[in-house]
C-alpha cells in the first residue's frame, strides 16, 4: 500500500498541526510522572480532547496514511502520549472491535475513545513466567457468571483501572494447555478483588500483583466464545506487538536528534566511537519506521489485525531501545547516574522492553516458526 502523501493526506496533517499548535498550550501542567492516578486524569483529559476534536478513533479507524500522520505530528509537537490509556486504546479496544459482539462494542469502545473507562491487562502469572498459556486462574461456570480465583502479575494500569482483559481457565482438562482459555472483560471494582502496586527501578507504580477471590463476571463479559480465549488473545497480541509500540519509534528517533546536539554541546561527539554509535542507531530507527509502516499498512489489507512480523518490529525495537538509552548514559557520562537528568528514567523502563509483551526468546521463536519455518525445538 501506498503510504506516501496525497492531497487527503497533506489535508490532514496541516488540519492536525495547526488544531496542535492551538491546543497544547492550554494544556494544564504535566503531572509527576510517578503519580499514576494524577496521570490517569490528566491522560483521559486529553483524549478526551482528542475525541471532541475527531480524532480519538485513529488507532481504529482511520486509513493506515492517517494512523501514521497522526503519530508522527504529535510526537513532534510534544503532544500527550496514550499513557493510562494505552491498554484501552491499543489492546483491549481492539481486541473487543475484531472479536467482540455488537453489543459488546457498543458498551466498551465508546468509553475508551472518550477517556471516560481505563483498562489493565490481567495476562501474567507469578508460576507462568514467559509461559502465558501455562496459566492457572481459574473460571467456574454458575449461572450466568463466572466465579474467578487466581492471581495475576504485571497487571497493567491496575491501579488505576476500571476494566480488565483477564485470562482465565475455564477447562483444566483440556488436552492442550493452549485450550480451555477465555477471554473475559473484568470490571475492577467488583467484589473479591485485590490489588497492591508494584514498584519499578524508577519509583513509578503503573504495574501491580492483583489477587482474585471468587470474583464474579457475567457470562456476557466473554470475548469469543467459550474455551478459545487463546485465539482471542492472539489477537490481542498481535496489536500489542505490530502497532502498539509505533508511536514510540516516533519518539526514540526524536530521541536520537536530542542526544546527538547534547554529544555536540558536552564534547562526546569528538568520539568517533560515539559517532558510530550514533549513526548506527539512526540508521535502525529508520528501518523499524519502514516496517513500522510496511506492519501498519499490512494490517489494514488483513483486515486490521496485524501479522506475526510484528514479532519481527517487537523483537528488534526491544533491543534498539536499550541501546538508544545506553548511548545517552555514553553521552550523558557521570550524569548517567542523576535520576533527574532527561533520559535517565527512560533508561531504567528501557530495561523492561525485552521482557514486556513477550519476551524475546518468545519473538525470536515466534519468528522461526512460524516465518521462517523451522522446526519446532523439542
Amino acid at each position: 500500500m501506498d503510504l506516501a502523501d496525497g492531497a487527503a493526506q497533506e489535508e490532514f496533517r496541516a488540519r492536525l498541526r495547526e488544531w496542535l499548535a492551538r491546543v497544547l498550550p492550554t494544556l494544564p501542567p504535566k503531572p509527576d510522572p510517578l503519580d499514576w492516578p494524577g496521570r490517569r486524569t490528566y491522560d483521559c483529559g486529553w483524549q478526551r480532547r482528542l475525541y471532541d476534536a475527531g480524532y480519538a478513533d485513529v488507532h481504529w479507524d482511520a486509513s493506515p496514511s492517517q494512523r501514521l500522520i497522526f503519530l508522527e505530528e504529535t510526537e513532534r509537537a510534544g503532544a500527550p502520549y496514550v499513557g493510562a490509556n494505552f491498554v484501552g486504546l491499543l489492546h483491549a479496544g481492539p481486541t473487543i472491535a475484531a472479536e467482540g459482539t455488537p453489543g459488546q462494542r457498543e458498551r466498551w469502545l465508546p468509553p475508551v475513545l472518550r477517556g471516560d473507562e481505563v483498562w489493565c491487562q490481567g495476562f501474567s502469572e507469578p508460576d507462568a513466567g514467559s509461559d502465558l498459556a501455562g496459566l492457572r486462574t481459574r473460571a467456574v461456570r454458575d449461572g450466568d457468571a463466572y466465579v474467578v480465583s487466581g492471581s495475576k502479575i504485571w497487571t497493567s494500569h491496575a491501579e488505576v483501572a476500571d476494566w480488565c482483559e483477564l485470562l482465565v481457565r475455564t477447562d483444566p482438562d483440556a488436552p492442550s494447555k493452549h485450550r480451555g482459555i477465555s477471554w473475559l472483560a473484568m470490571p475492577m471494582d467488583a467484589p473479591g478483588i485485590t490489588v497492591r502496586p508494584l514498584r519499578t527501578l524508577a519509583g513509578s507504580a503503573e504495574f501491580a500483583e492483583m489477587f482474585l477471590d471468587e470474583v464474579r463476571v457475567p457470562v456476557a463479559n466473554r470475548v469469543g466464545e467459550e474455551n478459545d480465549g487463546w485465539r482471542v488473545t492472539m489477537v490481542t497480541l498481535s496489536f500489542e506487538r505490530g502497532t502498539a509500540f509505533v508511536g514510540e519509534v516516533v519518539a526514540c528517533r526524536r530521541v536520537l536528534g536530542e542526544l546527538a546536539g547534547a554529544a555536540r554541546k558536552n564534547g562526546t561527539w569528538d568520539d568517533p566511537g560515539v559517532r558510530r554509535r550514533l549513526g548506527r542507531l539512526s540508521a535502525e530507527f529508520r528501518a523499524l519506521w519502514r516496517l513500522t509502516q510496511w506492519n501498519v499498512s499490512e494490517a489494514e489489507a488483513t483486515g486490521g489485525v496485524p501479522g506475526v512480523g510484528g514479532s519481527v518490529f517487537k523483537l528488534r525495537y526491544s533491543h534498539a531501545r536499550q541501546e538508544l538509552y545506553d548511548a545517552a548514559a555514553a553521552v550523558l557520562g557521570p550524569d548517567a547516574l542523576d535520576l533527574g537528568r532527561e533520559w535517565n528514567l527512560d533508561r531504567l523502563s528501557s530495561l523492561s522492553y525485552t521482557i514486556a509483551a513477550g519476551t524475546s526468546q518468545i519473538q525470536a521463536n515466534i519468528v522461526a516458526e512460524r516465518i521462517l519455518g523451522l522446526p519446532k525445538g523439542r
